[in-house]
């Protein structure tokens, strides 16, 4: 029998839909959700490595945390089949304190809103306090979420937007103009020419890297999202090799499984010395830059932390907004 009292017993699972998770995510409150989160102490306990279970053409990755800051723990599900092209994603949130299943979550927009969130709190961190000037390599889906993100939490003076396709990238600063001053850039070179900020958000068909350090000014800040495999490279040995302080989401996974990260260890770049992560950050016990001509590296690969703190933002915004599906059944936790 369970010893949870009637009153918690009568709290339903509430589910969230991708139409819910649309209506209920809001930029700004992404980025406060992960700012609290990560200026508080966590544990590598607490956001244990990813796990996969793999079939005949079928994956099950899982990622899980807890959270220390909204009072849940969660763990994300994706079951893929790269064969047939599909792909599910489920995100379940337990109550600290009760065990309950709070909410379970659609999370196919989750991982976008996530990364895209994550970036831009690192770049307020590590960016100067003024208009800034960004470069976006890249025009794809997680580039335009980049951009949306930070222009709803800094200033931007100017975007600059490069993609190999003359189309892609004409398209994606169309799509942005009437909020920004954009262009599309002919070269990578020209896009990341004087900019404080660059973003990248893309990766080559050979896996070659797309952005060369050589081209960046004094005290630019970078980010990179598109290289999270050993097989897959973004940015060059020069990069790595110029940046002051390489800030990370999961450092160890940044090091360790990151084409870029083992290419500039590979070239004698001393990445571990470099490598401080984004909580340490967040809660003001580093100072990334000791000048103003320092360059910085922000590199995600994607943490279940983040997962969680979304899941925990769009869960309070469902039961403000009154929004999502109450279950008509759901687990019972158990005295054990």
């Amino acid at each position: 029998m369970s010893d949870l009292q009637p009153s918690e017993l009568l709290a339903p699972t509430l589910f969230l839909s991708d139409a819910d998770v649309a209506s209920l995510a809001d930029w700004p409150s992404a980025v406060a959700a992960l700012a609290r989160a990560y200026a508080k102490p966590t544990s590598d306990a607490m956001v244990p490595p990813r796990s996969m279970a793999r079939g005949d053409g079928i994956w099950l990755r899982s990622l899980t945390a807890v959270s220390p800051a909204g009072g849940h723990m969660g763990c994300k599900l994706i079951a893929a089949s790269p064969r047939a092209r599909r792909a599910s994603y489920l995100i379940s949130l337990f109550d600290q304190q009760t065990m309950a299943l709070s909410a379970l979550v659609d999370g196919n927009r989750v991982t976008g809103l996530r990364t895209a969130a994550t970036a831009a709190l690192a770049v307020d961190l590590l960016a100067p306090n003024r208009p800034l000037h960004v470069a976006i390599i890249g025009a794809g889906f997680e580039a335009r979420n980049a951009l949306d993100c930070l222009r709803a939490v800094r200033t931007l003076q100017s975007v600059r937007v490069y993609s190999p396709t003359p189309a892609s990238r004409e398209r994606f600063a169309e799509s942005f103009r009437t909020a920004l001053d954009i262009a599309a850039s002919e070269s990578p070179e020209a896009a990341v020419d004087g900019a404080d900020i660059v973003i990248c958000a893309a990766r080559s068909r050979d896996e070659s890297p797309v952005l060369h350090g050589a081209w960046l000014s004094p005290g630019a800040t970078v980010v990179s999202l598109g290289s999270t495999l050993p097989e897959q490279r973004e940015v060059d040995e020069e990069t790595m090799a110029r940046a002051a302080c390489i800030v990370a989401d999961m450092p160890q996974e940044v090091a360790h499984d990151t084409g870029d990260a083992i290419a500039a260890s590979r070239a004698g770049v001393p990445i571990a010395s470099k490598l401080v992560p984004l909580s340490a950050l967040a809660a003001g016990e580093i100072k990334p830059r000791q000048a103003d001509s320092d360059i910085v590296l922000y590199k995600s690969v994607g943490s279940a932390l983040q997962d969680v703190v979304i899941a925990e933002m769009l869960f309070a915004h469902a039961k403000e907004q009154g929004r999502g599906v109450p279950l008509p059944a759901s687990i019972v936790p158990i005295a054990k």
